[in-house]
């Protein structure tokens, strides 16, 4: 299904026709297709709706301009909307990495339409202008180079066409997936075909180079429903004690839960531990849950 937003076609999916409404977001490079061991789980007992953001999986890949900018402003817009204009009434939403900000940012903005966010590691956002100073001097100074040297388009799109092959993606999914086994062909062909529309380049560079915007840190703050944080302890990305920092410093992170030997994208590595914890959290909505 597609839903048209600011004159763009969005992909979206949805299962189940009662209950509450859940919106599930992905992270990047992927899609909605990245929540499909949990979309008719989750729509047994509520309306679940998963969409491709603008710039990745079936949806439009518009080239960046001043009317497009691929941001956490624009995808938290997009989830609003949708929200609104979709869904139809208020709903949670989760967010797998850059998912998780997308989340928060809806929050942020629409905070009457966002009722609950869990966060399934959410990024860090490490290459951060603000953030880069706590990195060693060799990643300090070397990721500005390379992003500088991405923005010479012809390199730039060199560099993605090596980067959007099967066997690439595959050697990336298996250091973010501890469980190699989850790392399948069809995974691999799901991230692998949205990577060869018009567009997929420009969109990939636009966001390796962005720097900018919010950080977990400057969201957190400002949303008023609660938060659920979802840690996969075998993140090579996202490090667990930074995790464990966020959930300690925010009192809006009403649970922290941690899932041993699981890596970057809980969701789709483990659905059978992770879809117990989103239905009890979407249960729980009239029900605190307790701080672990």
């Amino acid at each position: 299904m597609d839903y048209i937003w600011r004159g763009y076609p969005i992909r979206y999916q949805r299962a189940g026709a009662a209950g509450a409404p859940v919106v599930l977001v992905h992270g990047f490079g992927a899609s909605s297709d990245h929540w499909r061991h949990n979309l008719a789980v989750l729509g047994q007992h509520h309306q679940a709706f998963a969409l491709d953001l603008l710039g990745f999986g079936g949806s439009a890949k518009p080239l960046p301009g001043t009317d497009i900018t691929y941001t956490f402003e624009t995808w938290g817009a997009l989830v609003a909307d949708f929200i609104r204009e979709v869904v139809g009434q208020p709903a949670a939403v989760a967010g797998n990495s850059i998912g998780g900000i997308v989340a928060l940012q809806a929050a942020v903005f629409a905070p009457e339409r966002v009722t609950q966010v869990a966060l399934l590691n959410p990024s860090l956002r490490l290459l951060h202008r603000r953030k880069r100073q706590e990195l060693p001097w060799y990643r300090r100074w070397g990721a500005p180079l390379f992003q500088n040297l991405l923005g010479w388009e012809p390199f730039g799109v060199w560099f993605f066409q090596r980067l959007a092959q099967p066997r690439v993606i595959r050697q990336v999914l298996q250091q973010a997936y501890a469980r190699r086994k989850s790392v399948t062909d069809e995974l691999v062909q799901l991230l692998y075909k949205p990577s060869q529309d018009p567009g997929a380049a420009q969109v990939f560079l636009a966001f390796v180079r962005y720097s900018d915007g919010p950080l977990l840190a400057d969201l957190l703050p400002q949303v008023t429903c609660p938060v659920l944080l979802v840690w996969g302890e075998a993140d090579p990305w996202e490090p667990l004690a930074l995790g464990k920092n966020l959930a300690a410093q925010f009192p809006q992170v009403i649970e922290f839960i941690t899932l041993p030997g699981v890596g970057h994208c809980p969701q789709d590595e483990a659905p059978e531990l992770v879809n117990p914890l989103l239905l009890a959290w979407l249960n729980a909505q009239s029900s605190p849950l307790g701080k672990v």
